[in-house]
């Protein structure tokens, strides 16, 4: 069995996930951008780009509970529960970075 895949490589590419993710959710630029530049002007782009951006975190989390992995220490437990849940809700969008749970944020 020579080619076992070390954990480190599945806690790296799910800390490229979850920057991904985050990166799509404040619209900022991602390599999803550079796949489809003529997309960009198009309002839907930015729902389906975090689309992507989720299932790819949800993929590697998967791919890291099949291997045991430990993934959860990556996020805080809030953001736990939102990919247990796999469902990406307004929720997900809205409080993903917790900073939005204040009362003065959620008016």
């Amino acid at each position: 069995m020579g080619n076992e895949i070390p954990a480190d490589f599945f806690v790296t590419k799910l800390n490229e996930a979850k920057i991904h993710f985050e990166r799509a959710l404040d619209c900022k630029h991602t390599e999803f951008d550079d796949l489809y530049p003529y997309m960009i002007e198009h309002p839907q782009f930015f729902w389906y780009k975090r689309y992507v951006a989720w299932s790819e975190l949800l993929t590697i989390v998967k791919l890291c509970e099949d291997l045991d992995v430990e993934w959860q220490q990556q996020f805080s437990q809030q953001q736990v529960e939102y990919i247990k849940k796999r469902v990406m809700s307004s929720k997900v969008l809205d409080y993903w970075f917790e900073t939005n749970d204040s009362k003065e944020h959620v008016s």
